[in-house]
This record gives C-alpha cells, sequence and structure tokens, in this order.
C-alpha cells in the first residue's frame, strides 16, 4: 500500500492533468485487480486449515452437530478454537465427543479430538486430533498487537453445515483495540461482572467486520502476512439473540494471538 500511495503521488507531481487523470486510473485498476487476485489465492491458501467443530453423538444421529470454528497450527493434530464452544460437559452414559470436520462439501473427514488445555478467561480451548490425521496448518503471528487500521479477513463457517461444509470469507479491518467487555448502551446496562473487567481489563481486537455465531473460532488473519493474529469469539448484539443473524451490527472482536501462545506455553505445546 505504500509502494502504491508513492507512485500515486509520483504521478500526480509528474505528468499534465490530462494524461495524469488516465494514468491513475490505470494504476488504481492495476493494483486493486492485483490485490484482489492475491487476496483470492490468500484464502485458498488458508480454507483447508480451518475446520468445523461439531459434537457427535451416534446414538442421536450419524451426523455431528455443528457447534462452531477452529483451525490447525502446530504439527497438524492441534485445533484451536473458543473455550465456549467446547465448554459443555460431555456424556458419560453414552458414546459422545468432540470432532473437527475437514473438507469441502459433502466430502468430510470427521477427526475425534481430545481437550489438552483450556482458558476461560480469554475463552480458548487447544484440542489435539486423536486419530492418525494430519491436516495443514497455519502459522500464528507475534504477540504484537496490530494497529487500528490494518486490514483483516476471516474464514469460518457462520451458516452450520446443513448442506454440507462451505467456509465463509469476510473482509474488514481492525477498528479499535479495546478492552474486552461486552458494550452496554447506557449505563444502567453495567452490570457488577462488567464493572469488574473494567478495573483489569485485557485488551481485544475490535472489527469493523460481520461475524455470526457459527463463527466462534474463527482465525482471524493480517491480509498483508496471511499469518493468524486472533480468534473470533463473539459479536455485538443490538437486539436479542435473532438479532445476531437477522440484524447483524457489523461488529465483530476476537482474542489476540498472544493469549493463544500463553496457552500453549503453559501445556508444554509448541505452536
Amino acid at each position: 500500500m505504500g509502494t502504491y500511495n508513492l507512485i500515486l503521488h509520483y504521478l500526480s507531481q509528474t505528468f499534465n492533468k490530462g494524461f495524469n487523470t488516465a494514468i491513475l486510473l490505470f494504476v488504481c485498476l492495476f493494483f486493486q485487480t492485483d490485490a484482489t487476485a492475491s487476496l483470492v489465492e490468500k484464502v485458498k491458501q488458508t480454507s483447508s486449515s480451518v475446520v468445523a467443530i461439531g459434537l457427535s453423538t451416534p446414538i442421536e444421529s450419524d451426523k455431528p452437530v455443528l457447534l462452531g470454528t477452529g483451525f490447525v497450527v502446530g504439527n497438524g493434530k492441534y485445533v484451536v478454537t473458543n473455550y465456549h464452544v467446547v465448554s459443555k460437559e460431555l456424556e458419560t452414559q453414552i458414546v459422545q465427543r468432540y470432532v473437527a470436520m475437514s473438507g469441502s462439501g459433502q466430502i468430510i473427514g470427521v477427526h475425534p479430538l481430545e481437550i489438552l488445555g483450556i482458558d476461560p478467561v480469554h475463552d480458548l480451548a487447544i484440542l489435539k486430533i486423536t486419530d492418525n490425521s494430519k491436516l495443514p496448518s497455519l502459522e500464528l503471528n507475534n504477540n504484537d498487537l496490530l494497529d487500528a487500521g490494518t486490514d483483516v479477513y476471516f474464514t469460518g463457517f457462520p451458516i452450520g453445515a446443513v448442506l454440507g461444509l462451505y467456509p465463509a470469507s469476510h473482509r474488514g479491518m481492525i477498528a479499535a483495540i479495546a478492552p474486552d467487555v461486552n458494550p452496554a448502551r447506557n449505563a444502567n446496562e453495567l452490570t457488577l461482572k462488567m464493572l469488574k473487567r473494567l478495573k483489569q481489563p485485557f485488551m481485544i481486537y475490535q472489527l469493523d467486520a460481520t461475524a455470526y455465531p457459527g463463527n466462534s473460532g474463527s482465525p482471524v488473519f493480517n491480509v498483508d502476512t496471511n499469518t493468524v493474529i486472533g480468534i473470533i469469539n463473539k459479536v455485538f448484539v443490538s437486539g436479542g439473540k435473532e438479532a445476531a443473524l437477522s440484524n447483524p451490527s457489523g461488529i465483530s472482536y476476537a482474542i489476540p494471538v498472544r493469549h493463544l501462545r500463553k496457552l500453549a506455553l503453559d501445556n508444554g505445546l509448541r505452536l
């Protein structure tokens, strides 16, 4: 983007007004097309590492119930998602387990998962694929927080998998680095829990992009580097829960990857 602006500045200072306008239009179209093609390739590179997280209960159904999104890191056997996606206590009297679903369309693989580490405070969980499968893994960004205005995209399963696995990508930008509290419309909605968290907040990414409940656990990528910078964990809902689907706010939140690195370190894992 810096090179793009430099070229435009050079052209605006060099050519006459009529010729300059034509050149500027050409350069804009060239860089816009190049950037779009680049993002298409980047989404292709990362989509195979994004999985659906489901709950398998064979006695009830031969298909897992999709709970959210996850992504593969490390040696190809570690899967990251939100803690709230896998927080349900499994039934002990029947066969029930969390699974990762990979692939596309109707051709999918179902991989049993074991929970290795959880961080309820930062809403993170690391699981391990327990069969012989290894999936393509994603590269994590370093621990530095990116600035507001950084272009990002995320990939996940916003509407479930009723018709098969079809990962969807959404593009936006980091709108702000904000404390991890649910926004209140007015002071009367501030709860004691929210006030306590405001005293000891940790900072998360506020995104100018629309996510949905099924996007919980989706990896957020820096468009420039294609590395994972965060994990989608919630959206701002201005109405009831139904409004998250029917009238989304367009404001989403993501946990910075530094907290994932800390969770991995605490559990002796190398991501």
